[in-house]
């Protein structure tokens, strides 16, 4: 495997987030589709680290940087969550009306 198909594949999954973000109304589909996005630069960033200085100081930053993915996502499922229960609202357009 080489650093273009790596990047093909991140780019690949960074173009379906995009559309996915875009198209969708549902909010956990637009994180989904932003969950992707993010992963794509992960990935992208780990196939640069892997082909160009394999140092351990970028292991560790591409750990962090998942560990902070998974708790801004279960935070954002949370939220929706909290507000699919309040209000009945599981769409964007819905989400946007709310009052603070």
């Amino acid at each position: 495997m080489t650093l273009e198909v790596v990047l093909v594949v991140a780019a690949a999954l960074f173009s379906v987030g995009l559309y996915g973000a875009l198209s969708q109304q549902v909010v956990v589909m637009v994180m989904m589709g932003l969950e992707l996005m993010l992963n794509g630069v992960v990935l992208a960033a780990a196939g640069f680290w892997w082909f160009t200085a394999p140092e351990p100081s970028l292991q560790v930053l591409l750990v962090v940087v998942l560990a902070a993915m998974t708790v801004e996502m279960a935070m954002g499922f949370a939220v929706a969550l909290l507000l699919h229960r309040t209000s009945g609202a599981d769409m964007t357009d819905m989400a946007a009306e709310l009052k603070q």
